[in-house]
């Protein structure tokens, strides 16, 4: 793979908090996945986004989703697997997916809105990329 390649796949199959956030507030086709266990997704994650933990994706639990839309897998953040994991898994269903750059800690390192228990108001974002 040269180096051209290798970029193009990395911008098809990674997405950071902009971009996801851009795709959500402009209604496009993509839908964040949280891969975490449901007991943290409770206490704080992404507005929108739907919870299947990793550890239970199966194609029967999995068989409500659209495959017609992108799926931005995410974590608690680079310390943290289950987004990749959860990508694997997605992507050998026939799901399109992505995964979310740092996970949930730069979406909130960014300045984004979160909801759960521990749920966080945003800040106006300018993006400077």
């Amino acid at each position: 793979m040269d180096k051209i390649d290798f970029y193009n796949a990395k911008l098809r199959y990674e997405t950071d908090s902009w971009d996801l956030s851009e795709a959500i507030s402009n209604g496009d086709n993509v839908i964040a996945i949280d891969t975490r266990a449901t007991e943290v997704y409770d206490i704080e994650h992404i507005p929108t986004a739907i919870n299947i933990p990793h550890r239970t994706m199966t194609p029967e639990t999995t068989a409500h989703l659209d495959k017609s839309k992108t799926y931005v897998s995410y974590c608690d953040g680079i310390g943290c697997n289950a987004s990749t994991k959860g990508a694997l898994k997605l992507a050998e269903f026939g799901f399109t997916v992505k995964e979310l750059l740092g996970g949930l800690d730069w979406w909130i390192r960014d300045g984004y809105e979160t909801h759960g228990k521990n749920a966080k108001a945003g800040k106006e974002i300018v993006c400077g990329c």
